[in-house]
C-alpha cells in the first residue's frame, strides 16, 4: 500500500520533516516515491508547505495519508 507520511530530517534535537509518498513497507527515512512538501515544527508559526495538486492526485489514486499527515494537510487547507 502507498502511504503519504513524514520523513525526518535535520540535526539531533532540531527536526524538520518532509512530506513524502512511500510504500508502506519501506523504512521511515528510506526509499520514497515522491516528495510533496515540508513541515517545520520549530518555527513560529509552524511552517507547512505542500504541493496541493500532487497531494490530491495521490489521494485520488489511492494513497493513504497517516493520521499525523492528515492533520497537517487539513491545517494547510489541502484536505
Amino acid at each position: 500500500m502507498v502511504k503519504i507520511r513524514l520523513k525526518r530530517m535535520g540535526a539531533k534535537k532540531a527536526p524538520f520533516y518532509r512530506i513524502i509518498v512511500a510504500d508502506s513497507r519501506s523504512p521511515r527515512d528510506g526509499r520514497f516515491i515522491e516528495e510533496l512538501g515540508v513541515y517545520n515544527p520549530l518555527t513560529n508559526p509552524v511552517e507547512i508547505k505542500v504541493d496541493a495538486e500532487r497531494v490530491q492526485q495521490w489521494v485520488k489514486n489511492g494513497a493513504q495519508p497517516t493520521d499525523t499527515v492528515r492533520g497537517l494537510l487539513k491545517k494547510a487547507g489541502v484536505l
